[in-house]
């Protein structure tokens, strides 16, 4: 079987992380700070915040801005449902802005529409949660312009874009956000095994951030409420998680982001390649802005025939292509239906998944491997 995705493991990354396992410190060592500041100056971000997984780094992201009770947040229906959760972590009301259907990322003009009829209703969000689908920057400019026309606050969910571009700068620079999540699940561009990370500008964010990932617990004698009783004291000062880093995850990220560079070119050379290959067949390949450089974490072809899709699906899985769908529109699940969205709400994401089928595309896909996922589509399109 070929998967949709494979994380790629050196001997280098296997000496990184044995490194840790003979070290003093399997948590809350120095590994996780050289990671974040790695990261950081690797997307030209201020600050970074390690957490153990991209759905962390989302729940502090909001958390540190003061979503809560009676809040509203906006993601996109095509997602990881993490981008909604979010928001109910907190206590949120949460809701939709359909998708591009060229890119599959949030619609500029459907969001500027929404926003100005929420004005005008008096219920405008607190916080957006633009996804970079498939590796591929939404159009930050416009979003970015749009929340701080309307007060509103920006979190960008760049899960599948580490080490993508977009208007000639790194994704993860916050240019146009408070706040960028990125994942390293082993599907993702790197990999910490589980884990996941938010960059931001403003420090007293990044200080939020950070307490709020270990309990909401402080040794900082600056933010303690009395002063200290000796050095064993520490305070609770908010409700926070248990979301760190483990050293090993740290230790594993700071050696593949060495790679990073690498494994986007190699997932770009494939991308072209199936665009180059696909040309000519009863489907669409993926739309490209030209702002935007996508870390290519997905490849989604759409069928031209939705009454294919099912068969389609299942032919290429029964060839030994790992085929997947990414993903069933956040708004059809059972837990966001029972608060009223049903089918129809969001055409456009709709449509999307009645016709996507996620192909193989990982850097340690070999041209041969990508010629015979080729084959199999095109035998199971005949």
């Amino acid at each position: 079987m070929i998967p949709y995705g494979r994380q790629d493991i050196s001997e280098e990354d296997r000496a990184a992380v044995d490194a840790v396992l003979r070290s003093d410190f399997l948590t809350q060592g120095p590994a996780v700070p050289r990671f974040e500041e790695a990261l950081a100056a690797r997307v030209g971000a201020s600050h970074a915040v390690a957490v153990n997984s991209a759905t962390s780094a989302l729940h502090i992201a909001v958390a540190a801005l003061g979503l809560g009770q009676g809040d509203l947040l906006w993601t996109t229906p095509i997602t990881f449902v993490a981008s909604a959760n979010c928001g109910r972590y907190c206590g949120a009301d949460v809701d939709f802005v359909d998708i591009a259907p060229e890119t599959f990322n949030m619609c500029a003009d459907a969001l500027e529409a929404k926003l100005a009829i929420a004005e005008a209703a008096g219920r405008l969000p607190k916080v957006i949660v633009p996804v970079h689908m498939c590796g591929q920057s939404p159009d930050m400019v416009r979003i970015g312009a749009l929340a701080r026309r309307y007060g509103v606050r920006v979190v960008e969910d760049a899960s599948h874009a580490i080490g993508a571009d977009y208007d000639g700068k790194p994704v993860g620079d916050c240019a146009h956000s408070d706040v960028t999540v990125f994942s390293f699940h082993p599907v993702k561009i790197i990999t910490t095994a589980e884990g996941g990370l938010a960059t931001t500008n403003d420090p007293a964010l990044a200080e939020r951030m950070a307490l709020l990932r270990s309990h909401g617990i402080t040794r900082d004698d600056a933010l303690m409420t009395e002063p200290s009783h000796g050095p064993w004291y520490y305070q609770q000062i908010d409700l926070g998680w248990n979301y760190r880093m483990t050293e090993m995850q740290a230790a594993l990220g700071l050696s593949q982001l060495s790679r990073l560079d690498p494994f986007v070119a190699r997932r770009r050379a494939l991308a072209d390649r199936y665009d180059n290959a696909l040309q000519g067949m009863p489907l669409s390949i993926p739309g490209r802005d030209p702002k935007a450089d996508s870390a290519w974490h997905l490849y989604v072809i759409r069928l031209h025939d939705q009454t294919r899709h099912r068969a389609v699906f299942e032919r290429l899985r029964d060839a030994g292509i790992g085929v997947n769908l990414h993903y069933i529109p956040v708004h059809l699940q059972p837990y966001y239906k029972a608060f009223g969205f049903a089918e129809g709400d969001f055409l456009q994401s709709e449509d999307y998944y009645a016709r996507a089928i996620s192909i193989p595309l990982y850097a340690g896909l070999s041209d041969a491997m990508q010629d015979e996922v080729i084959a199999a589509l095109t035998e199971a399109l005949s």
